[in-house]
């Protein structure tokens, strides 16, 4: 049996029929397999997990829906098509409730068959291909995916599951890198909309003469250029969730139509004198402090007390320390998958120095970094020290630790470099259990040239023990 082709088992204990809808499904390109009975259908559908199941609903022993019903606890995704007797629709109403796909009545035409099976099965493909979207949505955008152990994190966790469900306005504030998109998106795929769109704008991002069409939209002939009617953002999120970042850079002017939408739900188009009403939720976001915006004249102070429903503050890095190295572990294993590389390990001396850093750019900027030192690293199996950025690698302000502290009588480099390099070399063969091969893989090391530098160390006798 071709596993690419999809295969259909066909049910009847009619042999003349059951051979037609063989040949005609044959002919269409199926891969097709028969049985005459119900148990004979039993004992092929515990050994071949079919795409569809056509079978007719008057058998010996039992009906088929029944075999349906059976055939659906091992497959779940199995088409089902039910042939029934004529005048018999009630039959065909109780074998869709029970799970079957479609049915067809005696007589009818064999063409219809092969169509009906293609529709089903193009449907089921965009049930899967919906259900992997979806999939990746949840892993991408779940509570998981957000990452902090800390109490400040926590405490955000708690409250992003507690107010997913809701429709009240949120207002995200925190630093520019802190994650405050990541947030929206987890309160929107973990809300009731999930399943609708999430649309998103940066407020300080588009010119102030085009935001409010990007927002409300226009009419043809609004103004020059307008040469035909467009939606605007809000209307693109009609059932989910606006995201509005950067919502402290909106001009004045405009703070004044936002303010009625989140009264209203309602607005007109840029030109346009039809209302236009919208379901959605929005989610705003700033870098900005809104509260001195407000005290100096900048945004108005009726809109602020709008938004601010349900503040979420997000604290900056430096002030949840105590992530960072879950947050540096993360990173390396997505820019080495990313990058397909092996996984690679972090020095010691490396996230200490990470830990000490004032991250002026937040986590955006500490997972640019790590990916910057993965990518410039591609042939070595380990962060060093060295790979840090010089602006990290100031030891006055991180009071870095160096591996080797030099004594004010100095020291014989060499020796020290055959110590380090004596130690690397037990370390790979303790961990190789002597094997010199694998021992130079993990030093990045030919073969013959760690066996040279094993001789030249005067490892042999170590070596020797080991054999």
């Amino acid at each position: 049996m071709d596993i690419n082709r999809e295969q259909i088992l066909v049910v009847d204990d009619e042999e003349d029929l059951r051979k037609a809808i063989v040949d005609v499904l044959t002919l269409d390109g199926f891969e097709v397999d028969q049985a005459g009975s119900a148990e004979e259908a039993a004992d092929k559908l515990s050994q071949t997990a079919y795409d569809v199941l056509i079978t007719d609903h008057n058998l010996p022993g039992k009906t088929g829906v029944e075999l349906l019903e059976e055939s659906m606890v091992r497959y779940p995704e199995i088409i089902g098509i039910v042939i029934t007797g004529y005048g018999t629709i009630e039959t065909a109403v109780s074998a869709i409730k029970k799970g079957a796909y479609n049915y067809l009545t005696k007589p009818f035409k064999l063409v219809e068959l092969p169509i009906m099976v293609r529709k089903g099965l193009k449907e089921r493909h965009l049930r899967f291909e919906n259900q992997y979207l979806r999939k990746q949505l949840d892993e991408r955008y779940g509570f998981n995916n957000i990452i902090g152990t800390g109490r400040a994190m926590k405490r955000i966790f708690e409250l992003v599951e507690t107010i997913a469900g809701l429709t009240s306005t949120v207002l995200i504030q925190g630093e520019t890198g802190t994650g405050k998109e990541l947030i929206a998106k987890a309160i929107h795929f973990n809300s009731p909309r999930k399943d609708q769109k999430m649309v998103s704008i940066n407020c300080g991002a588009i010119p102030e003469n085009l935001l409010e069409s990007e927002l409300f939209g226009h009419v043809k002939g609004a103004f020059t250029g307008a040469v035909q009617t467009r939606i605007g953002r809000f209307e693109q999120a009609n059932g989910g969730t606006i995201f509005l970042d950067e919502i402290g850079n909106m001009p004045v002017a405009l703070q004044v139509k936002l303010l009625r939408v989140l009264q209203e739900r309602e607005f007109e188009r840029v030109g346009g004198n039809s209302t236009v009403k919208v379901d959605v939720r929005i989610v705003a976001a700033t870098s900005s402090n809104l509260e001195q915006m407000v005290k100096d004249g900048t945004f108005r102070e009726d809109l602020y007390y709008r938004l601010n429903v349900i503040p979420i503050d997000l604290p900056p890095l430096s002030e949840r320390r105590e992530d960072i190295p879950l947050l540096v572990q993360r990173f390396i294993e997505h820019f080495c998958e990313t990058h397909k590389l092996d996984l690679k390990t972090i020095s010691p001396q490396v996230l200490k120095a990470l830990m000490a850093y004032d991250w002026p750019g937040n986590v955006r900027q500490l997972e640019n970094i790590v990916e910057r030192m993965v990518a410039l690293t591609a042939n070595r199996p380990a962060l060093l020290p060295a790979d840090l950025p010089a602006e990290i690698q100031n030891r006055d302000s991180l009071n870095f630790v160096p591996l080797i502290e030099i004594p004010e009588g100095g020291i014989n480099f060499q020796d020290v470099v055959t110590d380090m390099e004596r130690e690397l070399i037990l370390q790979s063969l303790r961990k190789t259990n002597g094997n010199k091969k694998l021992a130079a893989k993990l030093l990045n090391l030919k073969r013959t040239t760690l066996i040279e530098k094993i001789k030249r160390i005067g490892l042999i006798e170590h070596m020797a023990a080991r054999a």
